[in-house]
């Protein structure tokens, strides 16, 4: 990929915000701010699954989750309505970030409104933009983060989140994510939202 310098402004500046991340995981015996990480997998599954996806789809992919700490999550009701609050209010926040970090990094007026587009996750399952980044959400997921839902929560709910994710989801990321390896116990669950 040849380098691009305005891209590679962004994502340092992205990566510096997203620094800030107070929540830690620890990757390769280091702790790392939970967002920052996530933005990079977020890169690294892009490049992987549509390496030559437009500018800003990539920008959109490494802010996906940008300030996500800044709204915590029990400023909204712990019911369904509630995380649907939150993860509303989170979308337009990663947005008006996005937009203030794009404008600092000389962006067009055009590249910033598709990129807010697709954090605010407009057209999804018509709009092949939109598409592209949830798929790519999902496979992050599936890698990153499903081991440690399914320890967390009952089997059931396992279950049910990995059918919503498998709905939201082309057949060719579908595909994709049979390749990526997963512990006996979720193999199972998959199993059993696929069957």
């Amino acid at each position: 990929m040849p380098f691009n310098e305005r891209l590679d402004k962004a994502f340092i500046t992205f990566d510096a915000y997203n620094a800030n991340d107070p929540h830690q995981e620890i990757v390769n015996g280091e702790s790392q701010p939970k967002e920052l990480m996530y933005g990079q997998r977020m890169t690294e599954w892009l490049n992987k699954f549509a390496p030559d996806a437009p500018e800003y789809l990539q920008l959109a992919a490494r802010c996906q989750h940008i300030g996500r700490w800044e709204i915590p999550r029990s400023s909204y009701p712990m019911d369904k309505k509630g995380y649907l609050q939150w993860r509303n209010a989170e979308k337009v926040h990663h947005a008006k970030i996005a937009e203030q970090i794009l404008l600092s990094c000389r962006y067009d007026t055009d590249t910033i409104e598709k990129v807010k587009f697709l954090l605010l996750k407009k057209e999804l399952k018509t709009n092949p933009d939109t598409q592209l980044l949830e798929d790519v959400i999902c496979l992050v997921f599936i890698q990153y983060y499903l081991e440690d839902f399914a320890s967390l929560h009952d089997d059931a709910k396992v279950v049910d989140i990995l059918q919503k994710t498998l709905k939201k989801m082309s057949a060719r990321a579908i595909t994709e994510a049979g390749k990526i390896p997963v512990s006996t116990k979720v193999g199972t669950l998959i199993a059993q939202a696929v069957g």
